[in-house]
């Protein structure tokens, strides 16, 4: 009866595989190079895992559970900012116009699937409710997919004032949000300029911190990357019209920036027909974007030039990229970032902004045994982050390839 209700949930949790199930005995993970999240790189080393912890890391070989010698091991990946419950409903449009809720899960349960396989283990959703039981049913272990953490419903409406927007951050406290996400600008598509107050967005930022939770402020224009860095929100995404003297004052004050640069747009284009006429999806957005993407690498270049400037990396993950969040990190080193810096921030970075420093991002005795191994280096080809043929998040195997012409790219 046992084996058949293990049977069961196996095929209840869609493609969770049985190998899933945590090892009885220590597990040796063999790497020919070892990348440790924190930018660290050594070769011929063995990671043991008992549990779902990491208890030693040594050098050498030896009898290994798993001979990665011709690989690279290191911690599993981390995208801050993903909408993970989006996708694209029976039609192929990105809405959920037409399904029901039961659909709706099922798509969800298939992107935080997609997107462990692809080596992230630990992502940051912001803005659904729909977020919460997604989170709750992959922390219960009835779903395979990355540990999650989300704001629930955004701040957006600017309307509001100050202490409507102080009531919304309790609201979404006493529903178990792991962050408060906040929108301080119009979105690119629409200009990107400044829509609260300082008084609002102080009011928002500062009651959050008094809860102790962190913010997110979605902010493109310089005004509004002022107005969030100057309030002491926690952190800004996009940044796109910052100038330096904004990145600076960011560096000085220890706000993180997560811009997004290499998915979110790049995914827009590749899918119009998924998109146009939805919103303000419209083909002059579209075009604005190709502009947008000629002017993007100088801006991007100011930020990782910029002296003890915190950087973040998040794709702003979408409908149609889930599993391909690595494009993300590919963009920047393609467009000048070292390739370790890179490594450092989508790892032990991104972890330590999500207050999850102590759990994962890197790889040492007493952490979360989030581990990945990669066909080639990531230091000397970034593209290598989209080979990804192992997959361990807690001490668990969801994915082991040995053929890596059986990797989607």
């Amino acid at each position: 009866m046992a084996k058949m209700a293990f049977r069961l949930a196996c095929a209840t949790a869609a493609l969770m595989t049985c190998a899933a199930a945590a090892q009885a005995a220590p597990i040796r993970i063999h790497a020919g190079e070892l990348l440790d999240g924190l930018g660290g790189v050594q070769r011929d080393m063995t990671v043991t895992v008992d549990g779902s912890k990491i208890v030693g890391v040594a050098k050498g070989g030896g009898k290994a559970d798993y001979e990665f010698g011709k690989l690279t091991v290191m911690p599993g990946l981390i995208d801050t900012h993903v909408h993970i419950t989006t996708h694209f409903n029976a039609k192929g449009r990105a809405t959920t116009q037409g399904e029901t809720r039961a659909e709706e899960a099922l798509k969800w349960a298939e992107n935080v699937y997609v997107t462990l396989l692809a080596g992230y283990t630990t992502i940051q959703s912001i803005g659904s409710d729909d977020d919460l039981p997604l989170r709750a049913a992959i922390a219960d272990g009835r779903l395979p997919g990355p540990r999650l953490l989300t704001s629930g419903q955004p701040i957006s409406d600017s309307s509001m004032s100050p202490e409507d927007m102080r009531d919304f951050v309790r609201q979404n406290a006493a529903k178990g949000v792991d962050l408060i996400k906040i929108f301080a600008s119009k979105s690119s598509r629409d200009g990107g300029g400044p829509t609260l107050t300082d008084a609002q967005i102080g009011a928002a930022c500062g009651e959050a911190k008094k809860l102790g939770l962190r913010t997110w402020v979605h902010a493109h224009a310089s005004a509004a990357v002022h107005q969030a860095i100057m309030a002491g929100c926690y952190a800004v995404t996009h940044a796109r019209f910052a100038t330096q003297a904004d990145m600076t004052l960011a560096a000085e004050r220890g706000v993180y920036i997560e811009p997004s640069w290499g998915v979110v747009q790049q995914n827009y284009l590749a899918h119009q027909d998924n998109y146009r006429g939805i919103g303000n999806y419209t083909q002059a957005a579209f075009d604005n974007m190709v502009e947008y993407q000629k002017t993007t690498p100088p801006v991007w270049q100011m930020m990782f030039h910029t002296k003890g400037l915190k950087i973040l990396t998040g794709g702003d993950t979408n409908a149609g990229a889930e599993g391909h969040n690595a494009n993300e990190v590919i963009w920047r080193v393609q467009n000048g970032q070292p390739a370790m810096d890179a490594i450092v921030s989508v790892t032990s970075l991104d972890a330590t902004s999500l207050r999850l420093g102590d759990v994962t991002g890197s790889i040492k005795p007493g952490m979360e045994a989030d581990i990945i191994a990669v066909e080639g280096d990531p230091l000397k080809d970034i593209t290598s982050l989209k080979r990804v043929l192992f997959v361990m998040k807690g001490g668990k195997v969801f994915k082991n390839v040995t053929d890596p012409s059986q990797v989607p790219q």
